[in-house]
């Protein structure tokens, strides 16, 4: 028998603030809410078809570094107990269970904070034309999937639609400043090199990931 797909909702009387790739984005007084949708999105298209259950583990998965690493940094998860939402929503609770995060507002930087511990993907690429990634220079002879030496900082700036488009650290300070630059890329790294650690302690290896970070004050 074929698992129900969540796709999309509405949850009257909640204001839709965007609909994302994957998540839905609502506005909830001061707050917002995050809904995961089992939607498939790949290489900037969402594909006609879901997979049952997807919005609920990212939404555990998410959950899980978000208090992992709240030492860390302060983060904006609140809650992805839908109980705690207000009662207005409880029709939904069904629905929502394992779905949602209620997080706070923050002003977005308009970045792609980008750690990579290995040598893949795009870095690849860009490493075989010109022996190096973002700006960084990086030992010749490396081969596809190759750990590095150590893990790089790799920012881009963050689209509103199209492509990311990667820039040196140097164009990072120059855009934002040295002081929040320098910070971006010292807790990229740490928070990498803490999710790795715990990863490959259980047989799994974070190739590369993003971060994306806010203020809120």
């Amino acid at each position: 028998m074929k698992e129900d797909v969540m796709l999309s909702m509405d949850l009257p009387p909640l204001k839709l603030f965007k609909r994302g790739k994957v998540r839905d984005l609502y506005h909830l007084d001061d707050k917002l809410l995050i809904v995961a949708t089992d939607r498939i999105s790949a290489f900037d298209v969402v594909l006609p078809e879901g997979i049952p259950y997807k919005g609920k583990v990212l939404t555990a998965l998410s959950e899980f570094w978000f208090n992992f690493t709240k030492d860390v940094i302060p983060n904006h998860l609140i809650t992805t107990k839908v109980s705690a939402l207000s009662a207005s929503l409880k029709v939904y609770q069904s629905i929502l269970e394992g779905r949602v995060m209620l997080v706070r507002k923050a002003k977005r930087i308009n970045f792609e904070c980008v750690v990579r511990g290995y040598l893949a993907g795009s870095g690849w690429r860009e490493y075989q034309k010109n022996g190096s990634i973002c700006g960084i220079r990086l030992p010749g002879g490396l081969r596809e999937s190759d750990k590095l030496p150590e893990p790089i900082f790799t920012p881009a700036t963050k689209a509103c639609s199209g492509h990311d488009v990667n820039i040196t650290q140097d164009r990072m300070a120059e855009l934002i400043g040295k002081d929040l630059a320098y910070r971006l890329r010292s807790i990229s790294l740490l928070l990498y090199e803490r999710a790795a650690e715990y990863a490959e302690s259980r047989g799994i290896i974070i190739a590369d990931t993003k971060f994306e970070f806010g203020m809120d004050g």
